[in-house]
């Protein structure tokens, strides 16, 4: 059983509580990001703008410690606006390196697809491997790592899409939508609605965060449940809809998140539910689809694909 108190279940829960304190998006949306922390992932955000997604990735770095940097994605914006750079030192006869912004616990790329494909690229070895390369030499970047990116729909002007590539890199896609009418009322009348985050507090350390995603794991995924997932990308690709199903990226994205989300749960062991419940989140941003055309419109699309195979599949019994 998970019984150790750095690793109990219970901190992601109270993780999830501070921030929904804060913010005025729903439970579901949340849950997932919390999920996706624990499982070493990263998040991708899409939305029109000023529905809070930075206000819930600043929550986020605030509820787990460590160091948060932000980044406002730009047109003009260099790849070593983000990696940093070497610079010659007269003193010492030698180049430094100054780190950038990519060198924090949480990292808010906002407004991603705003920055030009060049600089997008430059995430690319930053998400897959918590690591980064200047001039030849690699440097390790800090643990844990979770990168939070917001985008606007990619059909608004100066916009560029994301690469299928970097798309895949995330663990997890998910749209805030509109509050409700009485969160929205109610943020109207609260007396510290231009500072959410006066109601977040820190949750765990970054070492005890660490310990939570070893502890994520160690959770078992059985035979069955493997088989039963594999099912779900193997239909992916096997549709005539889909030009390019998921990737094996994705299964193994697909396998993490179901072992978070049974984590949370207080199971060391995950059931094919677990695999139901995020196959949408996990799956859907990473499909390129026939004659789809870009935009919300077209992962809107993904998402009832998506929905359609996991009800056609096969639930094992364990």
């Amino acid at each position: 059983m998970i019984d150790a108190p750095a690793t109990h279940p219970s901190t992601l829960t109270d993780l999830a509580d501070t921030l929904e304190r804060s913010l005025s998006c729903s439970r579901e949306v949340i849950d997932l990001v919390v999920t996706t922390f624990a499982a070493g992932g990263h998040l991708l955000l899409e939305d029109v703008p000023g529905v809070g997604k930075t206000t819930l990735a600043r929550a986020m770095g605030r509820a787990i410690g460590g160091e948060t940097n932000r980044i406002q994605f730009t047109p003009d914006l260099l790849p070593s606006d983000l990696t940093g750079v070497s610079i010659y030192s007269q003193d010492s006869r030698d180049f430094a390196f100054h780190p950038g912004p990519l060198f924090a616990n949480i990292v808010i790329a906002d407004e991603i697809n705003r920055a030009n494909p060049k600089t997008q690229s430059a995430m690319l070895e930053a998400m897959n491997e918590s690591q980064i390369s200047v001039d030849g030499i690699t440097h390790v970047l800090p643990d844990p790592y979770f990168v939070i990116a917001t985008q606007n729909p990619i059909e608004l002007e100066g916009t560029y899409p994301l690469p299928e590539a970097q798309l895949d890199r995330f663990m997890t896609c998910a749209s805030f939508g509109y509050p409700s009418a009485q969160a929205e009322a109610a943020m109207l009348v609260s007396s510290d609605w231009s500072r959410p985050l006066d109601r977040v507090h820190q949750i765990c350390t970054a070492d005890e965060a660490i310990a939570i995603r070893a502890a994520v794991r160690r959770v078992a995924l059985c035979d069955a449940v493997a088989d039963y997932l594999v099912a779900i990308i193997q239909a992916t690709r096997s549709r005539e809809d889909i030009r390019y199903g998921a990737s094996p990226r994705a299964s193994l994205h697909l396998a993490a998140m179901a072992r978070a989300y049974a984590f949370i749960d207080g199971r060391d062991f995950v059931l094919p539910d677990d695999v139901r419940s995020l196959a949408v989140p996990v799956l859907a941003h990473r499909l390129v689809l026939r004659d789809a055309g870009f935009g919300s419109g077209s992962l809107d699309r993904a998402r009832d694909i998506i929905a359609d195979i996991v009800s056609a599949a096969s639930v094992p019994k364990v």
